[in-house]
């Protein structure tokens, strides 16, 4: 690793090797990755601040309601996701699929914004909702939330989707697909600061949005937060074309340079169940599998304790989404430094294993810290600090959240993303998508099932905590013994330097 770091420095110059390991003749290739990157990940951000916001302070809804979304609407929707992303990569070139995609995407956006939301008043059963409440026990209260405001169910489905179809599948996916081992040690820590950056720019726009701002000659909504909606449809469906350009240019005036037709493996084709039958024969796919599960059901246990008790601080949606956006510039800002100063160097210097024990440390102590907060604060610890000890639970849980998406954003997005690269052409492709189409919302809806039984039993997300704390560290276990089996698996791969046929 030394001898390597010596000859790019010696290449690039010390700062440069450091900040910019990149060479004059790959820009036209990394740039328009870059810009791709940035944009998906602006969206992300964006739509994952404002998913939470409609959906927690709907009426007659909280934080009970995400278990239920993401068990009951989210994981069913990314297995016929990944379903139809097979179908579509079987049948249509990458870059089509690509279009096709996106083009779903950003037509819901534009529905949502110009039919469902005006209309949700006329849409929602509040009445028929209303009697099943007073029926059915309070632990289902967050199941009849999903009913009851089932537009907004919609969106944060679609929201939530966007991370795993977009981002993950497409744009990773493409990004294994062309870009090298010895490339990817470069480009990637780069590529996932510019992602950390937008991060900065979405809690921006996320602050801005859920501001005082009501153009009075704007013919859309009531009030402010109204408005708010439209002007996000506009930006993320504007960022979303951006995203298009830059793919298509990069496809037709650069890759077709690049590529080598007689070196493309012929396309295999492959019904969803042998998909995954193709994952579970290998031990390698397995464990990534496992480690992107675990991380999953991991912050996801956390964050619907945090966003109860901040659903309790903040129960406006403008005041929640203003909170959530200071959130996300914090984790943004943490992110970027932490990219632009040590996940390519860490990436270059030291083993594939010990840089994925970082973010999993990360999520460890603090995911600890949290809960050992939210079950001690009874004895008097906030006040023996003179502070409210629901404003420093959500504060906790706010730092909790941003080092945890921070440490995903850099180092396990990129190890992650390294991982697939020895395999071959054919297991990236279906491996991937099995891994990150379901096996990413499985590990969600893993954590939503947690939560969601434990509601059933003490009714309340603050009854169920300890309970929820004792799982987390299980899970923190297992994430562990997979990090290290991954990690001697790479290792062997890497120095055969051969491509492997699952």
């Amino acid at each position: 690793m030394i001898q390597i770091m010596n000859t790019e420095e010696s290449q690039f110059g010390k700062w440069r090797s450091f900040f910019w390991p990149i060479y004059r003749f790959e820009l036209r290739k990394f740039l328009p990755m870059f810009g791709m990157c940035f944009l998906i990940v602006f969206n992300y951000n964006i739509l994952r601040s404002y998913k939470d916001t409609i959906v927690v302070t709907a009426g007659g809804s909280g934080a009970e309601a995400i278990p239920f979304i993401k068990v009951w609407a989210v994981l069913p929707s990314a297995v016929l996701l990944t379903l139809l992303f097979t179908r579509l990569a079987n049948r249509f070139t990458r870059e089509k699929v690509f279009y096709i995609m996106m083009s779903l995407f950003l037509s819901f956006f534009f529905v949502f914004a110009f039919l469902l939301y005006p209309h949700r008043d006329s849409l929602h059963p509040h009445e028929l909702a209303d009697k099943l409440q007073a029926l059915l026990p309070a632990g289902f209260k967050g199941l009849i939330a999903i009913f009851r405001n089932w537009t907004f169910t919609l969106f944060y489905v679609l929201c939530e989707l966007w991370s795993t179809a977009i981002m993950t599948v497409l744009f990773w996916g493409f990004a294994n697909e062309v870009t090298t081992v010895g490339e990817a040690k470069r480009y990637y820590g780069l590529l996932t600061t510019g992602g950390n950056v937008a991060g900065i720019f979405s809690g921006y726009a996320a602050i801005y949005y859920s501001g005082d701002l009501f153009v009075s000659w704007l013919p859309y909504g009531e009030n402010a937060w109204d408005q708010s909606i439209f002007f996000l449809t506009c930006t993320v469906i504007g960022a979303g074309l951006a995203t298009i350009a830059l793919f298509r240019w990069l496809n037709s005036r650069v890759l077709l340079h690049l590529e080598r037709p007689e070196a493309k493996p012929e396309k295999i084709k492959m019904s969803m169940r042998e998909n995954f039958a193709y994952l579970a024969r290998s031990k390698y796919l397995v464990c990534i599998a496992l480690i992107v599960l675990m991380y999953n059901v991991a912050i996801n246990l956390v964050e619907v304790v945090w966003k109860n008790q901040m659903k309790e601080l903040y129960p406006h949606p403008s005041d929640y989404n203003t909170y959530m956006g200071q959130v996300m510039i914090a984790m943004a800002l943490i992110a970027s430094i932490a990219g632009l100063f040590t996940t390519s160097n860490l990436i270059r210097r030291y083993s594939w294993t010990a840089c994925a024990l970082i973010p999993l440390s990360i999520v460890a102590v603090t995911g600890i810290g949290f809960f050992s907060f939210c079950l001690f604060q009874k004895w008097g610890i906030a006040w023996t600090l003179g502070l409210s000890p629901l404003l420093l639970s959500v504060t906790l849980g706010s730092i909790q959240n941003c080092l945890s998406r921070a440490s995903k954003y850099t180092l396990f997005d990129a190890t992650k993303e390294i991982a697939f690269i020895p395999l071959s052409n054919e297991s990236k492709l279906k491996g991937k998508a099995a891994i990150d189409g379901v096996g990413s919302r499985l590990g969600k809806s893993g954590g939503a099932v947690i939560h969601q039984g434990l509601l059933l039993l003490f009714s309340t997300v603050a009854s169920s905590t300890p309970y929820v704390a004792a799982i987390f560290v299980g899970i923190i276990l297992i994430w562990s013994l997979a990090v290290v089996s991954l990690g001697k698996q790479f290792d062997s791969l890497v120095g055969n330097n051969k491509p492997v046929l699952i």
